[in-house]
């Protein structure tokens, strides 16, 4: 059901949180590993001897009387980023003391997911051979690297941001014990069709386009190609309010954009992208919305071109899961577009709530 909290409420939740933690660098803190998976099947039956998850962790974890984890915290990334993604200080603000996710009583577990930062994807070689994974494939391996890997059976929480927000609702359908309270940000429990589907395929193919794409066989990258789908990133990802109010002038603008395309390229690889934006091609949890019973605050934002506010999809969705509540923030000349889901300020008092409702369950 849709959810708008009065000021009243709002500011309850707000008093109850503990003030902002001075800013911290947490990465020096950080605990890195790799989780190498055994004999790994890929849905379309391709198979990998050793699949690479590289895991990067915060806390420690405490166990009960019988050895099982309590307070685990999984945070699932977003297309083409990692784990690292939530290192930066505007999601970080959640780690520190009395904070809702603070260091100190929760095992923050942040994930490379196939295909992305330092787990195992096409550019360490194989390019184009890389196993055709999917989203069910790297939920699995999520499953896995928990289990096998880290001892983990069960989470405190779950959060996912863009393609981790649809990962979570698939957690939600194939796992529905394994998670004790649940915060998708930024999507939508549907199939990948219309314009998201669109642009995605606008970025497989601009880098398909190019000639030094050469069937992924290049030994420089595809600069045209990639400069095609980094102009596109962008369109979808922007803040047109916020992009107003900061870049109120032309040369503002010009000098932004052309900097900030400037900049990504540079960390791009061609195959990796071809990968990760096709691996949402048959994700489609619509059908088994119901079989979600996890407690879910799922949480977007009226300025996300990539999930328009005014489907109406999100609503129907919503009704058809037993313990999930929908908030919707409204964009203003604040808000950050579709990566408003990273940005701890818009929903913080969201997370409070969601812990607070599911505690002991």
């Amino acid at each position: 059901m849709f959810m708008r909290l009065s000021k009243a409420a709002l500011a309850a939740l707000l008093f109850l949180a503990a003030p902002a933690a001075a800013q911290t660098d947490y990465a020096s803190e950080v605990k890195e590993q790799d989780i190498v998976l055994d004999d790994f099947r890929f849905g379309t039956g391709e198979t990998m001897e050793k699949l690479r998850i590289h895991v990067s962790t915060l806390g420690t974890p405490k166990r009960d009387a019988d050895g099982r984890v309590t307070n685990a915290v999984m945070v699932l990334h977003g297309t083409g980023g990692s784990g690292h993604s939530f290192l930066r200080p505007q999601f970080t603000e959640l780690f520190g003391p009395g904070q809702p996710l603070d260091i100190s009583r929760y095992y923050i577990i942040l994930p490379d997911n196939i295909g992305h930062g330092k787990s195992s994807k096409p550019s360490d070689g194989l390019a184009m051979d890389f196993p055709d994974y999917d989203y069910a494939d790297m939920i699995e391996a999520q499953h896995r690297m928990l289990t096998e890997g880290l001892k983990v059976d069960r989470l405190r929480l779950m959060m996912g941001t863009s393609m981790g927000c649809m990962h979570g609702f698939m957690w939600g359908e194939r796992w529905p014990d394994f998670v004790q309270a649940m915060m998708p940000m930024a999507c939508l429990p549907t199939e990948i069709a219309g314009h998201n589907r669109m642009w995605r395929k606008l970025v497989i193919e601009g880098i398909k386009a190019d000639p030094a794409w050469n069937g992924g066989d290049y030994e420089t990258q595809p600069v045209l190609g990639l400069r095609t789908a980094a102009s596109l990133l962008q369109v979808v990802g922007f803040a047109p309010l916020n992009l107003q109010k900061e870049y109120g002038t032309r040369e503002k603008a010009d000098a932004y954009i052309v900097e900030r395309i400037e900049a990504s390229i540079k960390s791009l690889d061609a195959n990796d992208m071809i990968y990760q934006f096709d691996s949402s091609r048959n994700y489609n949890p619509w059908p088994g919305l119901e079989k979600i019973t996890t407690p879910i605050t799922w949480v977007n934002s009226s300025d996300d071109f990539i999930n328009p506010w005014d489907y109406g999809i999100a609503e129907k969705a919503a009704a058809r899961m037993p313990n999930a509540r929908y908030v919707l923030i409204k964009a203003t000349d604040d808000t950050r577009g579709h990566s408003t889901h990273t940005w701890a300020k818009f929903w913080k008092d969201e997370l409070i709530d969601l812990l607070a409702r599911t505690e002991g369950k």
